[in-house]
């Protein structure tokens, strides 16, 4: 897939329908992900000026960089500065603000979805700002792809906060979630899968080593996330627990039919010895949690764990017969989950089915990162661009 890192303000209608626009800007160096000094604040106090560059004792002026990523489900900033061959995250923000809710019944995005999402967005514009930063990329993924008024809201967002939303395409934004976690896959010579489990689709990417960044051999899209399949198989509140087994059975069945083409394509290639698997989403991230049985969700302790496939396997087995109230008061897990895990779970487990890899790696990094690496490679003292 080409490398594509235009600014917020240059997207074209081109690119808002190809992913990438036919455009290459070259190789992507590995810029590896780096936490935050403590000295350095992420946030500044309301009405506080935003950073200049910063000179980094060579003369050059420091440039702040930003991803932005609409999702069905989530709305996610990063920015960062380059620091060497790695990043340092300046700046974050994350909020669930379920865009796609009822998408699959509809077809369109809700009034209250678009409002809890520019509510985000306007959070994201006033950091931008105020960070300065250089470049941005802001992208839109499955719910903004399936909505009727997709567009639409795109152009409200750009309208009432200035923020230029790309509409990636499912490739681009298999490419993205690679780029940004590749570093996290186990080490090993056989083939991987790197897999991402949005709120409104999954994609599915069979990779091989390459010299700097993966070589990408075949991949896939299903329109099935924790929200698009929960939406359509519908919620679990007050079902017994034979019910709700029955519903998670459901569950497996469309994600194993919409898996079944990538499964047959990549059947012989899942029987190599030494075959290895990452999985990029708040599904695998919790499930993590649960694993380590965390009190609270600690990023430190969960990117970049790797964890036995059958532990994740019984822990969806449990969640799946769980009724929706006790899956609210397990930590990690919580009233925002509680009601989409089950789904993320029946997903995690198809995986599994098609890719029996021992172990999973997990990562809590996807295309965000992979926005960033894609804006410093390709760009890496660009002018300033407003959002």
């Amino acid at each position: 897939m080409a490398d594509f890192s235009p600014p917020d303000k240059l997207r074209s209608a081109q690119a808002r329908t190809s992913g990438n626009g036919g455009r290459s800007s070259g190789k992507v160096a590995d810029f590896r992900y780096k936490r935050p000094s403590q000295s350095e604040p992420r946030t500044k106090p309301p009405g506080a000026r935003g950073d200049a560059p910063r000179n980094d004792g060579t003369g050059e002026r420091r440039q702040a960089y930003a991803a932005l990523d609409l999702g069905t489900n989530n709305c996610r900033l990063l920015i960062a500065r380059p620091a060497g061959e790695n990043f340092t995250v300046i700046d974050a923000f994350s909020r669930v603000v379920r865009l796609g809710e009822d998408l699959a019944m509809s077809g369109r995005l809700s009034d209250a979805a678009m409002d809890r999402a520019l509510a985000a967005l306007h959070v994201c514009a006033d950091k931008l700002r105020r960070r300065n930063v250089s470049l941005a990329r802001s992208v839109a993924t499955e719910a903004c792809r399936r909505a009727s008024n997709g567009d639409a809201f795109i152009e409200r967002v750009r309208q009432e906060t200035g923020i230029a939303l790309d509409i990636i395409s499912a490739q681009e934004e298999a490419r993205l979630a690679v780029l940004g976690c590749h570093i996290l896959l186990e080490h090993g010579h056989g083939p991987a899968v790197i897999f991402d489990i949005g709120g409104g689709s999954t994609e599915l990417v069979l990779i091989e080593q390459g010299e700097r960044v993966p070589r990408i051999l075949d991949w896939a899209s299903v329109p099935w996330g924790v929200v698009s399949l929960t939406d359509t198989v519908g919620r679990s509140e007050g079902d017994d627990e034979a019910a709700r087994l029955e519903r998670y059975a459901r569950m497996r069945m469309l994600v194993a039919d919409s898996f079944a083409p990538f499964a047959a394509r990549i059947a012989q290639t899942a029987t190599a010895d030494d075959i290895r698997l990452l999985g990029t989403s708040g599904t695998v991230t919790t499930l993590a949690s649960l694993h380590l049985e965390l009190p609270q969700y600690d990023r430190r302790a969960v990117d970049g764990l790797i964890v036995p496939s059958q532990a994740m396997r019984a822990i969806s087995d449990r969640l799946s017969g769980m009724a929706i109230e006790d899956r609210r008061q397990l930590p990690c897990i919580g009233p925002d989950r509680a009601d989409l895990v089950v789904a993320g779970c029946a997903i995690l487990e198809s995986i599994l089915d098609i890719w029996p890899a021992e172990r999973l790696g997990v990562a809590d990094r996807g295309i965000r990162e992979g926005i960033l690496r894609s804006l410093m490679a390709g760009m890496p003292a660009p002018a300033r661009q407003t959002i």
